[in-house]
Order: C-alpha cells, then structure tokens, then sequence
C-alpha cells in the first residue's frame, strides 16, 4: 500500500469529512516556502501551513538548535525541575512581551494557553476570596477546540454538539468605526453581571475570516473592562510573531493585556508549544503558604527542551534586521495588490494587516465557513501550484517571511485571475 492508501485506511484528519474528503496530498519533504509532494510536483505555502511556519520550512539555523538539544536532553519532568532551553526562553521572551508581563507559564499548543489564561483568570479572583467566573469574549471568536476555548469562541456548527457543557459566557459584536454598539453592550452586561476575563484576538480575528476591526475601538473596551477589574486576556496564537506587523498586535494597542496566549510561530513552525504569560499581580495571588491556591495545571511534555530550543533559535532570527524588513516588504505588496484588486466585480472587500491579505469574494449570497465556493476555490489554487486554505467565500495569503517578490507575484497573479473570472466558472 502505498502512503495515501495506508493514510485512508488508519488517520482522521482534523476538520475534514472523511467520507467526501477528494483527495489527500503526500509530501515528501518542505523547504523555505515550498512543500515537495511524493509525485514530484510542489506546492508555495502560501498560509505558513496553518499559520505556525513564520520563517520557512526546515530553516537550518532552528533544525541545527534542534540537532544540538536532542542529542543533549531531549525531555525532563518540569515539576521541580528546570534547563537551560527554558531559562533562556522565558528570559529572552518576558522582555519582549508587551506590557507588563512577568512569567511565563508553559503548555503545548494554543487551546490550552487559553484554557491556563481562562483557570488563571477565575482561580486569581478565588484565591483573593471572590466569586467570578462569567467571561466576556467577541462574536465569532475562535480560541480553541478544548472545552474552555470553545465555550469562548463564537457559537458555530463546530461546537453546537458540546453548548450545554459550555460555562458561563456573554459575547460582544466587533467594534466598528463610528459605531458604539458593542460599547453599549458591553455597558449593558456590566450592569447584569461581574465578569472575571474579557478574552480577545487583537487586531484579526483569524478563523472566523481573517476579519480586521477597529483597534480605537478594542482599546476603549479593554480600557472599560479595566475599570471594571475585569482581567484582559489577549489570545495571541495567530496574531504574535510578526503576523500584524509588530513581533506582537497588543503592541498597537495603547491598553495592555493581563495574560497573553501564545502559540504558532512560538517555535518557528518545528514543534507544538504554548505559553501563557502573565502580570506579576496575577501571579502574587498563586504565590502563597497555602498549597491549596497553587495553579494545579500541566502537561507532560511541559516546557520541552527541544522546543524551546526551537523557540530560543526562531528568536534568534527575530532579532536580524533582515527578518522584520521582509515583514514590511510583504505587508507593502500585499497594500499595493489590494489597492489593485478594489473596486472587482467578484471582489466584496480586501483588507491588509501587516502580513495578512484577506479578500473576501463576492458570491450573491450568504457567506460562511461551508460556502459551496471553497472547496472548489481550493482545488483551483492547487491545480496553480498553490496552497491557499479558503475560509468559505475568504481568500487570504499568509505567507512565511522567506517568500520573495517573485513568489508573491505568482500568488497575486493567481487571485487577479481568479477574481477577473466569473465565479460561477468554479461550480
């Protein structure tokens, strides 16, 4: 059997329908932006592979970092232990974090960032003798698949099997230039309620469709939850490294979080990692004689010598120049190309944050995650040599920093055909 036969026959694949899933790609081997499948052809990655590869694949100054650790530790209790690997990351990462942040707690992957952030949150009002445990997060968020990350995330087909296990949460509308309604909500829940987080994507709201809004507007919400000693929890899984145009979207905010979730390019797209960060004041109130007010949270692989490894040599690579400079030069094309592509008939709106290019298509009717459009705008990319992963009826181009402008004219050439076409070629 070959890898796609034995690929059909033992695997589930996430966010797939098994069943009428068409076709399954087997790679052989990735580098910089390319992914080389088995039969000789390639692919330009042109979402980073889900959004985690910032500096391109197979990078040898992180998979030598990653040789060195293996061959030295390759993993060790994190429970009253520690190495160098860790050390290293938390004292070169917590000075770079935005606002006032202290510690760093670690995890393995994004949902359970949050899930620490949410405990964090909850347990920081506990130990101080208080009750509060509602939560406030944005419509249509998206923060994870565990339990307390899809309690605050958007209701959708994804999670409607698991809503009467979701704890308490209330949901805000975007904010909007020139439009007080999600401020006028927020000041109708205070009113009802006490809340003891308010979690948020800064900037973009990745999943539920690369959606850019308003940031005067986050800051006059965070500012109020502030007021209100509600902990702001700033979800940075997809927004940190770069993504915005800063190392971090809290960065362009004038009101700091109290934790932030971090995950993706944490480890340069090597290996899965997560990391809650947090204030000094969230971590006082753990900080006790009383064994009962510890965060009792963690995971085996805890703080993993090879990936902070991975994590300590992606940073290396932050810190050349030459990494945020191509930064801007792919936020400057992907500004130029939507000035060109505005005003399309098949073209309902076009948006740019910092490396992020999202087009939302004109389609006649309702948008969404399962539009009848995106699997065939999928399959028309990858007959193009392109990997683009479609949110319904929103296209984007998410690319690791290495791409040139060679590759990102071929990717700007693909969508202005696409777009100068009539959609309903694609049915």
């Amino acid at each position: 059997m070959n890898n796609v036969e034995l690929d059909r026959k033992y695997i589930w694949h996430p966010f797939t329908q098994m069943k009428i899933q068409a076709e399954i790609l087997p790679v052989k081997r990735a580098a910089g932006s390319r992914i080389y499948l088995e039969d000789g052809s390639e692919l330009l990655d042109c979402i980073s592979s889900w959004w985690v590869n910032v500096h391109g694949h197979a990078h040898p100054h992180i998979a030598a970092r990653i040789g060195r650790q293996a061959a030295e530790l390759e993993h060790v209790i994190f429970a009253g232990f520690t190495h160098a690997p860790a050390t290293e990351l938390a004292s070169r990462l917590v000075p770079q974090l935005p606002g006032a942040m202290a510690k760093i707690f670690f995890s393995d992957n994004g949902s359970t960032s949050v899930e620490v952030a949410l405990k964090m949150a909850v347990q920081f009002f506990s130990n101080h003798g208080k009750k509060k445990t509602r939560i406030l997060a944005f419509e249509n968020a998206y923060h994870g698949d565990t339990f307390g990350a899809m309690s605050v995330g958007g209701r959708s087909t994804f999670n409607t099997p698991f809503e009467d296990m979701f704890f308490e949460v209330d949901f805000l509308p975007l904010p909007q230039v020139g439009d007080d309604t999600a401020l006028q909500r927020l000041e109708n829940y205070l009113e009802q309620h006490e809340y003891a987080a308010f979690i948020y994507e800064p900037l973009v709201q990745g999943s539920a469709g690369m959606v850019i809004y308003d940031a005067a507007g986050l800051n006059e919400i965070l500012a109020r939850c502030r007021e209100k000693n509600i902990l702001l929890i700033a979800d940075e899984v997809f927004t940190g490294f770069g993504r915005t145009g800063t190392l971090f979207a809290s960065q362009q905010l004038a009101v700091k979080p109290d934790m932030m979730c971090i995950s993706k390019g944490l480890t340069g797209g090597f290996l899965p990692m997560g990391i809650t960060a947090c204030t000094q004041q969230i971590f006082d109130a753990f900080y006790s004689d009383d064994k009962m007010k510890a965060l009792y949270h963690g995971h085996s692989y805890t703080a993993n010598p090879i990936a902070c490894a991975a994590a300590c040599a992606s940073l290396d690579l932050f810190e050349d120049p030459s990494c945020f400079k191509n930064i801007q030069r792919i936020a400057t094309a992907h500004q130029q190309f939507a000035l060109q592509i505005t005003g399309k008939v098949a073209v309902r709106s076009v948006k740019v944050c910092g490396t992020i290019l999202s087009i939302e298509l004109e389609t006649g009717d309702q948008s969404g995650y399962f539009h009848s459009l995106r699997d065939k705008i999928y399959y028309y990319f990858i007959k193009k040599g392109l990997l683009m992963r479609p949110l319904g009826n929103v296209i984007y181009v998410l690319p690791p920093y290495c791409f040139s402008d060679e590759e990102l004219k071929t990717v700007y050439t693909a969508i202005d055909e696409l777009v100068n076409q009539p959609l309903i070629n694609l049915l």
